[in-house]
């Protein structure tokens, strides 16, 4: 191996493509006549929008424009709609406007395919002379990893050049490319070789150390692709985000990198949402906090350390419904069932209102609306050298609600269940899941409403004796 240098970022073809789109439709649209200014912004820009929703501006290994044709019909289509649509500056009758559409139709994705062939041949050029070309290792020697390489070596215009192989209990003299290392070793091999980009094939890592390898791939800004399991029976009705090399799929991974934009969104979502539910729920607060004194008659805010994003702790808030130490709380696992914890106790925790002061810790930024649970440093350390994928739990926020939650997931619930949850969360996040969280949060309030109702009324009318007196039930 060489050494450690400074990583080697591939160039993007994406911005050449959107150029490439730009100029083609400005050319098609101003060669046939003379329309509006707004006509043409609107007609180009929705387009543009159009293309990139189809992913026809992203990276790819395979560029052909007969793959993207029926893509470029509906962005031709798109761009001749809206400029039939908002061209108000001629005084053609509807017969003409429609022929005129047509012909504008014809020109555009006529340009479109011209264009796209052009930049697909340069681009196939650059690559196989190495100016696009991004170096790739291969985790996973069998079969299928080592077609492969033959694959790539064979067709350097796809733009991966295969360096070698990382895999455990192989011979190297069966191998058509070096192996360089182990799977403990991957994340050092890819920092001393500086490659970015990683395919995962089969090999003899079990499957949780493959899936913690990709998660530190992505986590790292790698590029990833993985051959699905059963990629042999996919055939033409493929994902977007697949890639054919050959005759073996394989799925490119996005890497775990929020656009600036979507955390500055999701942020202003939780100081806005936070801020109003702090104001509408503050009664609650107020008639929780006054039982909670009333039976427990100690101090209703408890204050405990959490662990949150990248394991970095903070002050944790919530109404304190046993009069426990917090030195007890940190290494005790749950308290549903101390014998302390009293009817007002026992529902605030039963319907999630003891958390409702961890609004005040979203609003100062220490965790989310939506999240993985933070948990107690205690517990962290105990489950993440327990649990395979609890470390990766920290990507993010953590969170009042979240995907675990929803689904029932708390409590005396499997930890490995939960840790599962929180991973799938992240991988598949976006400000829809959130919302979508939210409202299956609200929904978990209305639960066995006709159990709830008497039982309101019961700690509301026994809050004030002692919580271990007799009762009449």
């Amino acid at each position: 191996m060489t050494g450690p240098r400074a990583r080697r970022r591939g160039i993007s073809i994406t911005p050449a493509l959107v150029v490439t789109d730009l100029v083609a439709m400005l050319a098609a649209i101003l060669l046939g006549g003379a329309p509006g200014a707004t006509a043409v912004a609107v007609a180009v820009l929705g387009a543009l929008a159009v293309a990139g929703a189809l992913h026809l501006h992203r990276s790819r290994l395979v560029l052909s424009v007969l793959e993207d044709l029926p893509a470029l019909s509906f962005v031709a289509v798109t761009a001749s709609v809206l400029l039939m649509a908002f061209d108000v500056s001629g005084t053609r009758t509807a017969g003409e406007s429609l022929r005129g559409a047509g012909l504008t139709l014809l020109a555009l994705l006529g340009a479109l395919m011209v264009s796209r062939s052009l930049a697909y041949a340069a681009v196939r050029r650059l690559r196989r002379h190495g100016v696009l070309a991004h170096r790739v290792v291969v985790v996973g020697a069998d079969r299928v990893g080592r077609e492969l390489v033959s694959a790539l070596r064979a067709d350097p215009s796809l733009g991966l050049r295969p360096l070698g192989f990382v895999d455990d209990d192989v011979d190297p003299r069966t191998l058509s490319a070096p192996l360089l290392g182990p799977t403990r070793r991957l994340p050092a091999v890819l920092r001393d070789l500086s490659v970015d980009d990683v395919i995962f094939a089969f090999g003899s890592a079990d499957d949780d150390r493959t899936l913690s390898l990709v998660r530190w791939c992505q986590l790292n800004q790698r590029q990833v692709f993985v051959v699905p399991r059963y990629f042999q029976l996919l055939g033409l009705d493929r994902a977007r985000s697949l890639e054919v090399v050959r005759d073996t799929k394989l799925v490119r991974l996005h890497r775990f990198r929020p656009q600036p934009g979507q955390v500055l969104v999701k942020r202003a979502f939780d100081v806005v949402l936070s801020l109003a539910a702090l104001v509408v729920l503050s009664p609650v607060l107020a008639v929780a906090a006054g039982l909670l004194r009333l039976e427990t008659g100690s101090g209703v805010l408890f204050r405990q350390e959490r662990v949150g994003r990248a394991g970095r702790t903070f002050e944790l808030l919530k109404l304190r419904t046993i009069p426990a130490t917090t030195a007890e709380a940190a290494v005790t696992w749950n308290a549903d069932h101390d014998p302390r914890l009293g009817r007002v106790g026992r529902f605030l925790r039963r319907t999630g209102i003891d958390e409702l002061p961890q609004l005040w810790n979203i609003l100062r930024g220490d965790m989310s609306l939506v999240g993985p649970r933070p948990e107690r440093p205690h517990f962290v350390q105990q489950f993440s050298e327990t649990l395979d994928g609890y470390r990766h739990r920290h990507r993010v926020d953590t969170g009042l609600t979240g995907w675990a939650q929803v689904n029932k997931l708390r409590g005396d619930t499997s930890i490995e269940d939960r840790v599962r949850a929180d991973n799938y969360y992240i991988e598949n996040w976006s400000l829809w899941t959130d919302a979508k969280i939210l409202v299956r949060t609200l929904g978990t309030f209305r639960h066995d409403p006709a159990r709830r109702r008497p039982e309101v009324i019961s700690l509301l009318t026994g809050a004030a004796r002692p919580a271990g007196s007799a009762t009449a039930d």
